[in-house]
């Protein structure tokens, strides 16, 4: 075979090859659709409909003639033209609503500013292509399901903070610091964003560190002085020993439970009185206070606190303090009236619906980092939290009757219980003793010029019923049938006046005071 059929034959070869599909460009094709669909799906789709169905659908409402549920809709735009333009930004008002750059046309209407991850998402995807795979509009049917409640809640459920608590992998050691898991990860975010630890602070500096941050005072001279020498002459093999040592002392102080009790108040809006106008006190508040001072020095775990102030009066098992005989337990439901009450309301059913209201606000912001009370009149436009939620846990509240609490001890309450039963008896008959010794002057009192019985003859006197009912019998009238007209005559005033909403009366008229009768 000569040169020449060599590179014939090559040269068809190539052109071969050439012309044989490979599948690598099909099979990018494929991925990068999947990857364009997998992005709209999650980072695109959910934030229209959350933002933007309500008030932009094909359906029911397309303010500005702007529907933003279809990929059509999108790109033909409202009143003043398209809002998109894959791969073009600069043409694609969208993103200048979505900043707030347009005056008169922030979006979302009267919520905050999207989060600048979220804008950053639209951007790549109109780069991108705007790739949207809803080819027509949806039916109402469509649109409900996409919007309801039940779709919203699964949704937002994967935000990372609904999410259970994963085990985590400690970052290896990079040298410097403690090599304490939790200085590891520091030492980790730090190289992240390239950035140099502080120094070692001077052992003066962290003394005073301590002190402020553990129990919020500064130490005393004598301290200050003791803890400096003893971190500054510490061999570097033995420096963290003494700063546990210092930091375990600070700990075990009774000042720790005061700084941190007073964090703790401020979430619940510790009060020892109701504010408004006549600023009512709340009685015993500060047994609340220190309730919680004790529970912070004694360690209680933070899940038995917040099971107390839900219900601590209602534990199977409460927690008992027996050097001062009382229920701890019991005390915290305290911070259930911590919130504020009118003076002298003059509709109590709204008040109650206040303060209720109040009573899931604090809570919900202290214990759950979330504002529950925002769904009193509409499902929570954010977090996982649906109005029906909001009145599940109104209607737990709303049935019960505030009310104080005993938290002696049964052993304290019924000390003098015996004692009593035996004093009792003897108490009852002293007063009957005193009261047998007073009769003569009763009888002198009752009898003399101004006494009752010769005051008996006048209306309205204490025994001018008895008088006429003497007066009666005297005249051989039937007691009974002149007790009757009496009580007759009573029961007649009474439906007269029954339907009246004011009743007035002369009493300086002789003649109607005379028709007043006991």
């Amino acid at each position: 075979m000569n040169c020449f059929s060599i590179t014939l034959i090559t040269q068809s070869v190539v052109v071969l090859l050439l012309l044989i599909p490979t599948g690598t460009r099909g099979e990018d094709s494929v991925g990068r659709e999947t990857n364009r669909r997998d992005f709209f799906e999650s980072r695109i789709r959910p934030v229209l409909i959350e933002n933007c169905y309500e008030c932009h659908n094909s359906t029911g409402t397309a303010e500005g003639g702007l529907a933003v549920d279809f990929k059509g809709g999108l790109l033909k735009g409202g009143d003043h033209g398209p809002v998109i333009t894959p791969g073009d930004l600069k043409q694609s008002r969208l993103l200048a609503t979505l900043r707030h750059e347009i005056e008169g046309l922030e979006m979302p209407q009267g919520g905050p500013k999207l989060e600048p991850r979220v804008v950053a998402d639209f951007e790549k995807w109109i780069v991108d292509g705007a790739f949207d795979p809803r080819d027509r509009p949806p039916t109402a049917e469509e649109l409900e399901a996409a919007t309801a409640w039940a779709t919203t809640l699964e949704r937002r459920k994967e935000w990372w903070s609904f999410q259970p608590i994963k085990p985590q992998a400690v970052p290896v050691a990079s040298g410097g610091g403690s090599g304490h898991p939790i200085d590891r990860f520091v030492q980790a975010k730090l190289k992240e964003a390239d950035l140099a630890a502080a120094e070692t602070a001077e052992p003066a500096a962290l003394v005073r560190r301590f002190y402020f941050n553990l129990i919020g005072l500064p130490p005393s001279s004598e301290e200050a002085r003791t803890w400096t020498k003893r971190i500054s002459e510490a061999k570097p093999g033995e420096r963290q020993a003494v700063i546990g040592q210092l930091i375990e002392e600070l700990l075990a102080s009774e000042r720790f439970g005061e700084r941190w009790a007073r964090h703790w108040m401020d979430w619940i809006r510790y009060a020892e009185s109701h504010g408004s106008e006549g600023d009512p006190e709340i009685s015993g508040a500060w047994q609340y206070r220190d309730y919680l001072i004790r529970a912070l020095n004694a360690d209680v775990p933070v899940d038995q606190l917040i099971r107390e102030h839900v219900a601590g009066d209602l534990l199977r098992e409460p927690r008992i303090n027996r050097e001062l005989g009382i229920n701890e337990s019991a005390i915290g439901p305290a911070h259930w009236r911590m919130v504020f009450h009118g003076f002298a309301p003059t509709d109590a059913l709204d008040e109650k619906v206040r303060f209720i209201d109040d009573q899931i606000n604090s809570f919900s912001k202290a214990f759950l980092g979330l504002t529950i009370s925002c769904t009193r009149c509409h499902d929570h436009k954010f977090d996982a939290i649906s109005q029906k939620d909001y009145y599940a846990l109104f209607g737990i509240l709303g049935s019960c009757r505030p009310g104080r609490t005993v938290i002696d001890l049964p052993e304290r309450v019924n000390l003098n219980r015996e004692k009593l039963a035996t004093l009792k008896p003897q108490i009852r008959d002293a007063v009957a003793r005193d009261w047998a010794s007073g009769l003569d002057s009763l009888r002198s009192a009752i009898a003399a010029e101004d006494g009752p019985v010769r005051q008996a003859d006048k209306p309205g006197a204490v025994l001018n019923l008895l008088f006429e009912l003497r007066q009666a019998v005297a005249a051989d009238k039937e007691f009974t049938a002149e007790w009757q007209r009496h009580a007759v005559a009573f029961e007649q005033q009474r439906l007269d006046k029954s339907g009246e909403s004011a009743f007035r009366s002369t009493l300086g008229d002789v003649e109607h005071y005379s028709t007043w009768f006991a």
